[in-house]
């Protein structure tokens, strides 16, 4: 029997998901999750064939969901789901390990067959975009690699960071202290191999990472 668990923080879509996917692969069991905590939770204490990852439900804004489960779980095939047929986020989203992008606009049998190429091991992309996604970028995903050994909390900081903001501006909007942020960066600065701020803004702007839905 084949696992899936669909991670999406619309209990609507879920529902649709679950949906089409019981029509055409009925021998499919079907588990569920609406943010990262309980995804994570799940793939620790269930064997999950295959995630259909949401990058934007709580706590996996952009691609900090992706790659934090690529770092937890690297033999998990996960595919995205998501309502931005972006090529250039389809290309990272490859280059960060995934083996596919399903658009929510996707018809039932496209899930089907997405589902069922995926567990197969190959990677399925839309027909209308697959000719205008970039290969895989192995600088772009040895970056991602290292921002993926990252904490959600050293992340957060990484990416206020990136925004400008000063030690005690990113204390205020995260609710920590001062020098809660300090070990974070010299955390952040040891995990990415720099000693610098600029190096990080850097890193964070080539991955062009935004900071998790709380």
């Amino acid at each position: 029997m084949i696992t899936l668990l669909i991670a999406d923080d619309h209990p609507l879509y879920r529902d649709a998901l679950r949906g089409a996917l019981s029509l055409s692969l009925p021998a499919l069991t079907l588990k569920e999750a609406g943010d990262l905590n309980t995804t994570v939770d799940i793939l620790n204490n269930e064997d999950i064939d295959l995630l259909l990852l949401d990058l934007h439900m709580p706590g996996s804004n952009d691609l900090f969901g992706l790659l934090h489960i690529r770092k937890l779980f690297p033999e998990l095939p996960v595919a995205v789901v998501s309502g931005t047929e972006d090529t250039t986020l389809i290309s990272k989203i490859i280059s960060v390990g995934a083996l596919g992008f399903i658009p929510k606009t996707a018809s039932a049998q496209d899930i089907a067959n997405a589902v069922e190429a995926i567990l197969d091991g190959d990677v399925w992309l839309p027909d209308n975009l697959s000719e205008d996604v970039d290969e895989v970028n192995e600088e772009f995903s040895e970056l991602a690699d290292k921002v993926a050994s990252l904490t959600p909390s050293q992340y957060k900081v990484l990416c206020y960071m990136r925004d400008g903001l000063l030690n005690k501006q990113i204390g205020f909007n995260l609710d920590i202290a001062e020098a809660t942020v300090k070990a974070h960066v010299t955390a952040i600065f040891k995990k990415l191999g720099i000693n610098n701020r600029t190096q990080a803004v850097l890193i964070a702007s080539q991955l062009e990472l935004e900071p998790p839905v709380q």
